[in-house]
């Protein structure tokens, strides 16, 4: 008679952004413990990504409480089960208080390297770490096949961010889109798909509807994560800022290019050999100096200039194996 099924809680982000590039780690546990039965802990807007995932147990979304009792929540959803391993990718101090008779891999510091590789250090990965990549439904693959269709590439662009500063102005977007899809550009003839989220609509209506009808996928706060995820894995391009959909592009294998102002690229970059990023003519310091409310400040992009970003996708396509104009 077979034993018990291993269990494994895995504790990552409340960020979408953390959250998939943690997913390597997460799957390089499913690919060592086939059998196992795997938890995962995480923020309410990360809880979409993990519904795919491979002998998932259950999903325990964390919203985040006063006096950090949400930490409390997750120990009594998990204090009734013996984990054969948890991994806490948060340093949350419950953890220590769950019952175990397997190890704990418990993140440990802030030091100054790629989310990835800090990420992997847990499992000693962090020279070769695991890279991300997220796990999607039939329906998904279903949905994303009816959104993008073969025939015609599609540049896929993310003209939102978690908060403002990190925001390329529209206009720009538009004019690299007019660049990139027109008769001299590396997608002549594209469509262009525009991603983000519903509540993100209004700072991205400018931008969608300048985008000719006959051209235009406008799926801005219109599908769910894993369907976007799967969009971009059809995408021949994304262009985006620093946010959680340019990872989940870079995850998909999309050539995938960032754009960054005021975060850091060595810590936060798109993840893969198909993505790259391009930033702000002035250094992270001088946009971003210590003290500054960044959720008061309008967008701090305005050095990266549309012929930067232009020769960057020129630069990236050519990198990743597309031939461009």
């Amino acid at each position: 008679m077979q034993g018990q099924a291993k269990r494994i809680l895995f504790v990552t982000s409340t960020r979408i952004g953390d959250a998939v590039l943690s997913s390597g780690v997460l799957a390089r546990l499913i690919a060592d413990r086939p059998r196992a039965l795997f938890t995962v802990a995480c923020g309410p807007a990360a809880a979409p990504l993990f519904e795919a995932v491979p002998n998932l147990e259950r999903v325990i979304v964390l919203d985040k409480m006063a006096f950090s009792l949400h930490w409390l929540e997750l120990w009594a959803r998990c204090v009734g089960t013996v984990w054969d391993l948890v991994v806490d990718l948060r340093n949350a101090p419950v953890t220590w208080l769950l019952m175990a008779r397997g190890q704990r891999r418990i993140k440990s510091g802030r030091a100054a390297i790629h989310r990835v590789r800090l990420y992997g250090r847990v499992l000693g990965l962090d020279l070769d770490p695991p890279a991300p990549g997220l796990w999607t439904l039939p329906r998904h693959e279903d949905e994303a096949r009816q959104l993008i269709p073969d025939g015609v590439p599609v540049l896929a662009v993310g003209p939102s961010a978690n908060w403002r500063a990190k925001t390329w102005r529209a206009e720009r977007f538009l004019e690299l889109i007019r660049r990139l899809i027109g008769p001299s550009g590396i997608l002549p003839g594209a469509k262009v798909a525009v991603f983000g989220r519903d509540d993100e609509r209004p700072g991205a209506l400018g931008l969608i509807e300048a985008i000719p009808p006959a051209r235009r996928i406008d799926l801005m706060g219109k599908v769910e994560l894993l369907t976007a995820y799967a969009c971009f894995r059809r995408a021949a391009l994304y262009v985006g800022n620093d946010s959680g959909l340019m990872h989940m592009a870079a995850a998909a294998g999309a050539p995938t290019l960032g754009l960054f102002g005021p975060s850091r690229e060595e810590l936060y970059a798109p993840w893969g050999p198909r993505a790259g990023v391009v930033r702000a003519e002035l250094t992270f310091d001088r946009i971003f100096p210590r003290g500054i409310d960044h959720r008061a400040l309008d967008t701090l992009m305005d050095s990266l200039s549309v012929d930067a970003v232009e020769a960057a996708a020129r630069a990236l396509m050519s990198r990743a194996g597309t031939k461009a104009a």
